[in-house]
C-alpha cells in the first residue's frame, strides 16, 4: 500500500486532504524530516527534507502538486483533469503559486510559520509586500469567481484547493477575505467538503504549535 507522509502545515495539509477527497487508498504517516533522529532517513526520500513525501511501490513522490495528480490518475477521477480542460487547470495552479497562493503564503508566513517555530519578528516589509499582492490578486480572482462556483467552468478541480492552500490558516494571516465576496463565498463551499474541512479526521498528527490571531 503507498504511503503518504505529511504534516499539519499547508502544502501537507493540502495533499492530505487530496487523498481524503479522491478516497485513496494510501497509509497516512505523520512524519518531521526534519528531526536529527529523523533527517538521514527522509534525506533519502527527499533531498530537501519537506514533506508531503509518496512512497509507492519503491520509489518517490514529492510536491504536493505531482502527488496530487498522481493520486487522481490512480484514482481514475477527474479531479485532475485529464481533458481538454487541462490547460485550464494548469494555468489556474500556476497564477496562483505566482499570485494568490504566494501572496498569502507570504503573509502567513510573517504572522503564522515565523511566530509558530521562533524564527524571528515579522517583518513589516515583506507583509506589505504580500498584502499588495494579495489586493491585486484577489481582486482578479474575485471577478472570475463571481460568475461561476469553482475555478473551472465545469466545477470542482484540483485547482480549487491548490488556490485555497493558506486558507485555512488565515487566522494567523489575517487576510481579508470578506473584502472580497465572491472568494468568501467560493471559500464557504470549500470549508463544506469534509475532506477540506477536516483532512486529519481519523489521523494520529500532533496539532502545530499555537499561534494568536492576528490583531488588526
Amino acid at each position: 500500500m503507498p504511503t503518504l507522509y505529511f504534516s499539519r502545515n499547508p502544502n501537507p495539509r493540502l495533499a492530505v486532504a487530496t487523498a481524503k477527497y479522491l478516497g485513496s487508498e494510501i497509509e497516512f504517516v505523520w512524519a518531521s524530516p526534519f528531526d536529527p533522529a529523523s533527517s538521514e532517513r527522509f534525506r533519502k526520500l527527499n533531498p530537501s527534507l519537506r514533506v508531503p513525501i509518496l512512497v509507492e511501490d519503491g520509489t518517490t513522490l514529492w510536491e504536493a502538486d505531482a502527488i496530487a495528480c498522481r493520486l487522481s490518475m490512480s484514482a481514475g477521477s477527474t479531479f485532475w483533469r485529464l481533458d481538454p480542460e487541462l490547460p485550464e487547470l494548469i494555468r489556474w495552479i500556476s497564477w496562483g503559486k505566482a499570485n494568490f497562493v504566494h501572496a498569502c503564503d507570504m503573509v502567513h508566513f510573517e504572522f503564522g510559520t515565523r511566530q509558530r517555530y521562533g524564527l524571528g519578528p515579522v517583518d513589516p516589509v515583506k507583509v506589505a509586500e504580500g498584502e499588495a499582492l494579495f489586493r491585486a490578486s484577489a481582486a482578479q480572482l474575485d471577478a472570475h469567481l463571481e460568475t461561476r462556483a469553482f475555478l473551472l467552468d465545469s466545477g470542482l478541480s484540483y485547482a480549487d484547493f491548490r488556490m485555497a492552500t493558506f486558507l485555512p490558516f488565515n487566522a494567523a494571516a489575517g487576510l481579508p477575505l470578506a473584502d472580497y465576496p465572491a472568494i468568501s463565498r467560493w471559500n464557504d463551499r470549500l470549508s463544506r467538503i469534509p475532506a477540506w474541512a477536516d483532512p486529519f479526521a481519523g489521523l494520529a498528527a500532533p496539532e502545530l504549535p499555537f499561534v494568536p490571531p492576528r490583531a488588526r
